[in-house]
């Protein structure tokens, strides 16, 4: 897709983004948000945790900004869910972790089982870091389970499966709005694929989104997930009929609609 093509493609699903507006989540839990931003600007392990990220191989859609907004919104769902606890350092400590899990959960993204890959080498990363055995399992165990439509493996320490619980919760996020505004066009950037290719995987991967809406794994996640993906589905059926009408053509789009559709019953 040419450099043109992909600007206007992408302008036209931000203006769609803001018609429909933000998930309720990023209004109703903006305190707890702007405590998570505050942790994890100030913490120095963070950082370091990002420079290793922006380091390694450029990953596809889920890069450095799709990495902060994971970490940030783990570490919110930590504070919320925590709340009860009465808070203080078990929970900020709980809340670093979330970030650190975060920013390191797709470090192996381009590769085949990238899950339990990036799993194995956070856990080398974590060695660097005054961090205990038992917080470096936390982390590791997080990682290995955030994968969608994967077997998840249940962790004996309540902190450990609250931890990976909101890691996944706070992926999954990014399949709403995120999903068609920022990560669809750097992967159609880095793999230099055509409009009509790329309006051709819509139809099954609308599909996949709506799967995901009943996997959420918090408390929060589940009060807040469906209203993610329910967005994302608007954004991506409007950016879907309004980029085919512009680039490929109501009947062939009509056509690819038919045979997704076939293939999604079978």
């Amino acid at each position: 897709m040419d450099t043109k093509t992909l600007s206007e493609a992408k302008i036209l699903s931000e203006k769609i983004a803001a018609a429909y507006g933000s998930p309720p989540f990023y209004r109703e839990q903006k305190d707890q948000i702007d405590a998570s931003c505050c942790l994890m600007e100030n913490s120095p392990v963070v950082r370091t945790c990002i420079e290793i990220l922006t380091a390694s191989v450029n990953i596809s859609g889920h890069g450095l900004s799709h990495a902060r907004k994971v970490a940030i919104d783990t570490g919110t769902i930590i504070l919320i869910e925590g709340r009860s606890s009465g808070g203080g350092e078990d929970l900020q400590r709980q809340v670093l972790l979330a970030h650190i899990a975060g920013i390191l959960h797709d470090i192996q993204r381009s590769v085949k089982d990238h899950a339990r890959q990036g799993a194995e080498e956070a856990g080398m990363i974590l060695t660097r870091f005054d961090l205990t055995d038992e917080e470096r399992e936390a982390v590791a165990n997080a990682i290995r389970n955030h994968e969608a439509f994967q077997p998840c493996t249940p962790l004996a320490a309540p902190g450990g499966q609250l931890l990976s619980d909101a890691l996944y919760d706070a992926d999954k996020f990014r399949w709403g709005p995120d999903n068609f505004t920022e990560m669809l066009w750097d992967i159609a950037d880095t793999r230099d694929i055509s409009m009509h290719t790329l309006l051709s995987y819509f139809p099954s991967g609308l599909q996949s989104l709506k799967k995901t809406r009943d996997t959420f794994r918090t408390k929060t996640g589940r009060q807040y997930g469906p209203g993610f993906i329910d967005l994302g589905l608007r954004i991506g059926e409007t950016l879907y009929t309004e980029l085919g009408k512009q680039y490929v053509g109501n009947a062939t789009l009509h056509d690819d609609r038919q045979r997704s559709t076939t293939t999604e019953d079978s």
